[in-house]
């Protein structure tokens, strides 16, 4: 069968992945957004259904007042024993920790943290020892992969952490993750930076403390050298066996704009890579080292079909998986229904490190047309186009100053301390009113639709909430906000559509 990538589009990076009997579950970073680090599973490698997130309770993650793109990193699971363990970073507090349960469906545990430094923790399981790892300085100032053994019950280093491999000399040396196959175990990372330079490398020895060899043909998997390829930016991947003792690799990826339009602001996505072994014990991965944006194989069985959503809605997405919160939420400004919401804004606004009035969606793809009715009592609220509090594009709707009781529409701008109203349309008195947003590779147009026409208030190049541009390790979200300078005003959205379509629309 052919299969498309990415597998799970949109702002999932950072995917690790474990099989437990005919299933598979994979988790993905989430950095400064609530519930933290979503939880998907698989039967067939392919279609993913989110079945959750890890971290649900603010007693499990500090992300108050964090910086965007700070909070949660590079998540980790693995299955041992009859329970899951996912452990992860908060970067902004620098700590490593982990959680587990018993239940996939259930609730996780309170946090266990392990007294070793730096980011992207995995964890080993062997006979009755666990191996923790991590990428930073050992006990002894020794940089690289570092490696400890713990007491999985509370987290106590059992022995020094020491460095047992640094890399073949990429920056930025990250991702570990410790395998054993066919009697040898296998140390694979991240290199390059999650960047355009982004690669899979890795090493192998007898010995989980090493000496690791480095495979000679590192790296294992790049698309670094492919100038004007659609996906770029791949690396930091985790390996599984499926069934048929077949190896795949799970691993982010971006995808840029246009051929020569080297941004990308959908975020890091999860893409699927076959691997093949050889007999000398080395792997190569892909198409000749690289990831494409189809693979046929024979791996997966043709009456596998791959399916994607492409229309979103209130009514068929959950609000608990879906849909996600900045920072943690002051519960009591949401009243989320099954086909509409209700937002109290608050003086917090969405340029402000902090937890404004703001649920989220995932921007999945390039080509689409978001629709929504917004109706407000006072202040403001709208769609936001939202890559961080500095760089953000917002359709809203808002009292104007004259104080007669009168509304606008508004298309704001803001692109690093740039914050430019760029039209306006007045509504008189009417304070309800169906907000559009084309979306394409290179532009949203943003507009209105009033007694069945639309009208056009203005487009803005996405280029500008990329990465390249804005920073940081997020992807564009589908934010529906509210903000009152006086915090009494109630916004009510109701007949949310997102569609992704094949080609790009325009207003009319």
């Amino acid at each position: 069968m052919i299969y498309q990538n990415p597998i799970i589009k949109g702002f999932y990076p950072d995917p690790s992945v474990c099989k437990v009997e005919d299933t598979y579950y994979m988790v993905c970073s989430s950095m400064q957004y609530f519930p933290g680090v979503p939880l998907f599973k698989s039967t067939d490698l392919i279609n993913w259904e989110q079945i959750g997130h890890c971290l649900t309770r603010k007693s499990q993650i500090a992300l108050d007042k964090v910086n965007s793109s700070g909070g949660v990193f590079a998540p980790s699971i693995r299955y041992n024993n009859g329970r899951f363990y996912m452990t992860t970073t908060n970067d902004t507090t620098h700590q490593n920790f982990y959680v587990w349960t018993d239940d996939i469906n259930g609730e996780w545990s309170e946090p266990i943290h392990v007294d070793q430094g730096g980011i992207d923790p995995s964890l080993y399981f062997e006979k009755d020892k666990t191996y923790f790892m991590s990428n930073g300085s050992d006990d002894f100032g020794v940089s690289g992969i570092v490696q400890c053994e713990i007491d999985i019950a509370t987290g106590k280093k059992l022995t020094k952490s020491q460095t047992i491999w640094q890399g073949i000399g990429g920056r930025y040396l990250e991702g570990p993750h410790m395998y054993k196959i066919n009697g040898m175990y296998y140390l694979l990372a991240a290199e390059g930076g999650t960047e355009f330079g982004h690669m899979v490398t890795y090493a192998k020895s007898d010995s989980i403390f090493g000496p690791f060899v480095s495979d000679p043909a590192n790296p294992v998997l790049t698309n670094r050298n492919l100038g004007g390829y659609e996906i770029q930016g791949v690396g930091h991947g985790d390996l599984v066996e499926d069934n048929n003792g077949n190896w795949w690799l799970f691993h982010l990826g971006f995808r840029q704009i246009g051929r020569w339009a080297t941004y990308h602001h959908l975020g890091r996505e999860v893409f699927l890579t076959p691997i093949t072994f050889g007999e000398d014990g080395w792997f190569i991965a892909g198409d000749h080292g690289t990831t494409t944006r189809q693979f046929e194989t024979n791996r997966i069985t043709e009456d596998v079909i791959q399916e994607e959503k492409r229309l979103y809605t209130f009514e068929n997405t959950d609000w608990n998986t879906d849909w996600c919160f900045l920072r943690l939420p002051y519960n009591e400004n949401y009243q989320l229904e099954e086909d509409r919401i209700k937002l109290t804004g608050t003086t917090i606004s969405i340029d402000d490190i902090d937890s404004p009035t703001f649920v989220g969606l995932r921007q999945r793809d390039f080509n689409g047309i978001i629709t929504c009715d917004v109706s407000i009592t006072n202040g403001e609220a709208g769609i936001t186009m939202y890559m961080d509090e500095n760089h953000h594009y917002d359709l809203a709707i808002r009292e104007k100053l004259d104080n007669k009781g009168n509304y606008e529409v508004i298309e704001r701008l803001n692109i690093g301390n740039i914050k430019s109203v760029e039209n306006s349309f007045d509504l008189t008195s009417n304070s309800k009113v169906t907000l559009v947003i084309y979306c394409a590779n290179e532009s949203y147009t943003f507009g209105i639709r009033v007694n069945g026409e639309e009208r056009s208030l203005g487009n803005a190049y996405t280029r500008y909430l990329s990465s390249e541009v804005a920073g940081g390790f997020t992807g564009v979200m589908i934010g529906l906000y509210a903000y009152d300078s006086e915090e009494s005003n109630v916004a009510e959205f109701t007949n949310f559509t997102c569609e992704y379509t094949e080609n790009p629309l325009q207003i009319n």
